[in-house]
């Protein structure tokens, strides 16, 4: 875990980012914005759109933790990396949940790059979603 993080740093993929705190509460509203937006999209049926949003949705909930710690990320894989070293490690946020974002990104990218989804799998990522950024909001307004 430390070996693919400090390979992320020594890449540039994860840098240092004064800025990242300001910006902490825009990545959560937009985190919030994006599960809304694929709650619509699942009830109207259109399971592929709502496993992206969803991802995103998660996605921005990291950033915000990431940001939070004033780095910012510059690959999806190290973003995922950085978070389990800065937080799950130190027990500060549960592994299940990070777990819960490496399928997410899978199954947007089976979505998006291999137009393969189903509703079962968009479901159990809208649950895992909303825990996740609700999780992410408690950490960076501790």
């Amino acid at each position: 875990m430390k070996i693919v993080y400090n390979d992320c740093l020594k890449k540039g993929k994860i840098k240092k980012f004064s800025r990242g705190i300001a910006l902490v509460p825009k990545e959560l509203e937009t985190a919030v914005f994006d599960l809304g937006r694929a709650r619509k999209s699942f009830k109207d049926g259109d399971y592929k759109w709502a496993t992206i949003q969803v991802y995103y949705a998660m996605f921005h909930a990291a950033r915000a933790l990431l940001y939070a710690k004033n780095y910012r990320e510059h690959s999806h894989f190290c973003l995922i990396a950085a978070i389990r070293m800065l937080y799950v490690v130190t027990k500060q946020f549960p592994a299940n949940l990070l777990e819960a974002l490496q399928e997410a990104k899978s199954l947007r990218e089976e979505a998006d790059y291999h137009n393969r989804w189903s509703k079962a799998g968009c479901e159990k990522l809208l649950n895992s979603a909303e825990e996740f950024i609700k999780k992410a909001e408690a950490l960076v307004r501790a």
